[in-house]
């Protein structure tokens, strides 16, 4: 896909893109076996029920459509689409806390617009460093790191040198963004159940969160039918981290659960969540 291309597809109305990424998500279906697989297996174990199975495939397509509009506009430039909030008050009761705050948003709605509207209500109090693992191709690592660099928001690789970026923003006070359901390098996760079947699961969220004292906010970017936009809808973490890496990551996975169950039919399922990362036993 060229850059010109993603760049004519940028100027297109949301309505216009989430359709066309409908079309795409089912032609990606059809035309791969183990997508199609992997999607059928992962909605399976979770007893996802099939009118929500299917809307996630289409929902996957219109997540991939609309990112060069996000992605490809001005760095100044304020987010086109309308964006309205549920549960703000929870963000605005977190910041200014010494230690930071953590955000965690799963591979649920638009991921990428929930750092994006973050960054433009509440970057100029207090900014946002994401936590992402870069492209394999060179061109849209390019492509990936200069369209998130926005006023407020930056970005940490999922290297050892990117986790001291994060404590480090958490010590300045900051807020640090992660996708709690990516399966993390060797060494860096343990086992917990996910919907029931084990998945190797980041334990940097609640270790990044015991040392600094920071808030957790699950946070998470629904979209809307028929292009009308977005709600971001922010909750508290319930309950504290308990101790232990397996019983922090089983934590972990039950608040992801909870949250998902609430629009299944937006979550990725497509994704590889119970890979085993090399070298893990």
């Amino acid at each position: 896909m060229s850059e010109a291309f993603l760049r004519w597809l940028s100027r297109r109305r949301l309505r216009t893109l989430h359709a066309m990424g409908a079309a795409l998500g089912w032609l990606a279906w059809v035309l791969s076996p183990s997508y199609r697989r992997r999607l059928h297996e992962n909605a399976a174990r979770a007893g996802v029920a099939a009118a929500a199975r299917r809307a996630s495939v289409a929902e996957a397509g219109r997540l991939v459509m609309e990112l060069p509009r996000l992605w490809l506009r001005a760095g100044d430039q304020p987010i086109e689409d309308p964006v309205h909030w549920e549960g703000a008050e929870h963000v605005e009761a977190a910041l200014g806390h010494a230690g930071g705050l953590v955000i965690l948003t799963p591979h649920l709605g638009c991921f990428e617009m929930a750092a994006q509207s973050y960054a433009q209500r509440y970057g100029a109090r207090q900014p946002l460093t994401v936590l992402y693992r870069p492209a394999r191709q060179a061109w849209l690592r390019t492509l990936e790191e200069a369209a998130r660099a926005r006023p407020h928001l930056a970005t940490a690789p999922a290297t050892l040198a990117g986790v001291r970026q994060l404590l480090r923003a958490l010590k300045r006070g900051e807020t640090i963004g992660l996708l709690p359901d990516q399966v993390p390098p060797q060494g860096q996760g343990a086992w917990a159940p996910f919907f029931g079947h084990p998945a190797y699961t980041m334990t940097l969220a609640a270790r990044l969160a015991a040392q600094t004292g920071a808030p957790v906010l699950l946070l998470w970017c629904e979209r809307l039918a028929r292009g009308a936009g977005y709600v971001v809808r922010v909750q508290p973490l319930h309950a504290h981290w308990p101790e232990g890496d397996e019983a922090a990551a089983a934590f972990l996975n039950a608040s992801m659960v909870q949250l998902i169950g609430q629009h299944p039919g937006q979550y990725l399922w497509g994704y590889h969540r119970y890979k085993s990362p090399r070298g893990a036993a």
